[in-house]
């Protein structure tokens, strides 16, 4: 890493933390969904239909952190394997309103059960207003990190 003292000390850099936290996340979060034959990024698309039908690919894109290309590629996988229904042609002027299919509802709260005992498991260790802290604290630093963006 070079000489004594340069770069970031990562036993005290809370990014390189966050990171860490979210990659340990992640991972438990995939093993508990694979074995429904489900991954994190199909676990989020399914969550944000369900919340928000009718999202456009850039809108599903971006919530599941994935590119425009592989949410189409996933999208059109959902469709064919009966979760997802698309039409064929878009309202006037609108995008293609994706929503669940009863099958994708079943197979989304099967995986939500997965992933909350994942949180709890995550959260365990912590009081309630210890949970309540560091879900501030998160919202606080990514607010602030997305301002310093000035929203781009």
């Amino acid at each position: 890493m070079g000489p004594e003292g340069a770069g970031v000390d990562l036993d005290k850099s809370l990014g390189y933390l966050l990171k860490e936290a979210s990659s340990a996340l992640r991972a438990a979060m995939e093993e508990v969904l694979r074995p429904l034959g489900m991954s994190v990024t199909r676990y989020s698309c399914l969550e944000l239909l369900a919340q928000r039908p009718g999202l456009s690919n850039s809108e599903l894109a971006r919530g599941a952190f994935v590119t425009r290309q592989s949410m189409n590629v996933l999208l059109q996988a959902l469709e064919r394997e009966g979760f997802v229904t698309r039409p064929a042609e878009a309202p006037v002027g609108k995008v293609l309103p994706t929503r669940l299919t009863p099958r994708g509802r079943r197979a989304l709260e099967q995986a939500t059960v997965a992933v909350r005992s994942v949180e709890v498991r995550m959260l365990a260790g912590m009081t309630g207003a210890e949970q309540a802290d560091a879900f501030r604290l998160l919202q606080s630093m990514v607010r602030s990190l997305r301002e310093g963006d000035n929203g781009a």
